[in-house]
């Protein structure tokens, strides 16, 4: 197979017997081994089992098991996710010796499916902290410039993707984490509806606003993981039961006749972006018209009331989860964690409760605003990835971000390459829809993909 493949097309070279589980596991293990030094994307590869699982994965194909477009896949799982046998660190020095002895429900239904799990792959430090140099691994890099951030917290996953080192991998987003990597690094990623993927087995940063999901290099092969992610799981309290529809057999119908609100405030006035950002994002649109949506500028509230609720319940709740060993061991984390998670000590209980409560009047605005819309789009991100040493322990509070918003009203949102900087670098659109239409997010993200030549371009290592 020339070049790097997607799911998609992997997967149908596995099925036609062109393509070997086997090879394609060694020659991302081999793409690993020749870069992985430069990126610092895994924290543990998992060699041995991963060939392991490409030679039952091959015989199984080949004996007429084939289990769907998943099996024979090399992929990889953000290091928040707990791995049977296999340690689950959180790239924190609080957890570099904890072993679960479960998988989390997500990767037992991807290992159900048949993926060749290569490894875990580095994250921000309980997936919050931001890239730290005071942990026992360092920080992941950004495969189209190495001296530039990945986004997080699903850092490791947005760079090993983007570098070819495997087809997919796992994400969770709190505020902003599997789109940001997504739109730093040039992938697809969608953090679906609140409730649609279970969240057992993954390390909880804030209770109501953790969502978990999948990065990959096309909006198909987001399609393919989401399908084998999603579904009703008891141990998690905020799983939804609801029929999963064929995500992948709905991309094709396109975008004739979608109604797409363009949430322009947020983007021009209350955090105007980049000339580059804003050209791009133009762009993206004029093609979405063409492609048959029928486009108009839609008003929710501003950025800034999003942002300032979300974020307080979020340091609320990572501080209820992190309290006991704040108390215990305070000096264990790194100086990033340590200065955010302590915010968290300092709102009020009548702080919390009313963030909550005007949580519930921001959902609400938006519901009404997509009572007459199909999607909203606006950029992922303001600007191209910052170098890494721009990036502070409270660079995220310090402007309000685009990603956040559909956290607190839990629906689901893409991020979708849209082109890229003077300097090279990745630029991205977010689309976000109502309450359980992945299906339709989805398609718009597909189509604009379709119509195109973005995911033409890989970074060069």
């Amino acid at each position: 197979m020339n070049g790097i493949p997607t799911i998609a097309s992997a997967a149908a070279e596995i099925a036609s017997g062109r393509v070997s589980p086997v090879a394609l596991a060694e020659a991302c293990l081999a793409r690993i081994d020749q870069h992985e030094a430069k990126l610092n994307s895994f924290i543990r590869l998992e060699r041995e089992r991963a060939i392991a699982s490409a030679r039952v994965a091959e015989a199984e194909i080949k004996a007429g098991r084939r289990r769907g477009p998943l099996h024979g896949i090399p992929f990889a799982h953000k290091d928040i996710y707990e791995t049977a046998g296999i340690p689950t660190t959180c790239h924190s020095k609080l957890l570099q010796d904890y072993v679960p002895t479960k998988d989390a429900f997500t990767v037992a239904k991807l290992a159900e499916a048949g993926i060749v799990m290569l490894g875990k792959l580095a994250t921000h430090e309980f997936a919050v902290g931001g890239p730290s140099f005071d942990l026992p691994w360092p920080p992941a890099r950004n495969p189209w410039a190495t001296e530039h951030f990945t986004g997080g917290s699903s850092s490791g996953t947005g760079a090993a993707v983007a570098a070819g080192f495997v087809l997919g991998g796992t994400g969770s987003c709190t505020g902003g984490s599997i789109r940001t990597p997504s739109a730093f690094c040039g992938l697809a990623g969608i953090k679906p509806t609140y409730g649609l993927v279970s969240r057992s087995g993954i390390q909880p940063l804030a209770f109501t606003l953790d969502h978990a999901g999948p990065l990959a290099w096309t909006v198909e092969d987001c399609a393919i993981l989401l399908q084998t992610m999603a579904g009703h799981d008891l141990a998690d309290p905020g799983s939804a039961n609801v029929q999963i529809p064929d995500y992948r057999a709905g991309l094709v119908a396109g975008l004739a006749g979608q109604r797409v609100g363009v949430v322009r405030h947020f983007f021009e006035t209350d955090n105007p972006v980049s000339a580059e950002v804003g050209a791009a994002t133009e762009a993206a649109i004029g093609v979405l018209s063409r492609l048959g949506a029928q486009v108009s500028d839609v008003t929710l509230p501003p950025l800034l009331d999003w942002n300032a609720c979300g974020w307080l319940i979020l340091i609320s709740e990572a501080y209820a989860v992190h309290e006991p060993w704040l108390r215990t061991r305070y000096n264990d984390y790194g100086k990033n964690l340590r200065e955010r998670l302590t915010l968290g000590a300092f709102v009020s209980a009548a702080d919390y409760i009313n963030a909550v409560r005007f949580r519930r009047e921001l959902q609400e605005n938006l519901a009404r605003v997509m009572a007459d819309v199909d999607l909203l789009v606006l950029p992922t991100t303001v600007g191209p990835a910052p170098r890494l040493e721009d990036v502070t322990s409270f660079s995220s509070f310090e402007t309000p971000n685009f990603t956040i918003p559909f956290n607190v009203a839990g629906v689901p949102a893409l991020s979708v390459c849209n082109g890229f900087s003077a300097s090279g670098l990745p630029l991205a659109l977010q689309i976000v829809g109502r309450p359980f239409e992945e299906a339709r997010v989805l398609r718009a993200g597909h189509a604009y993909e379709q119509a195109t030549s973005w995911k033409e371009r890989r970074p060069v290592l």
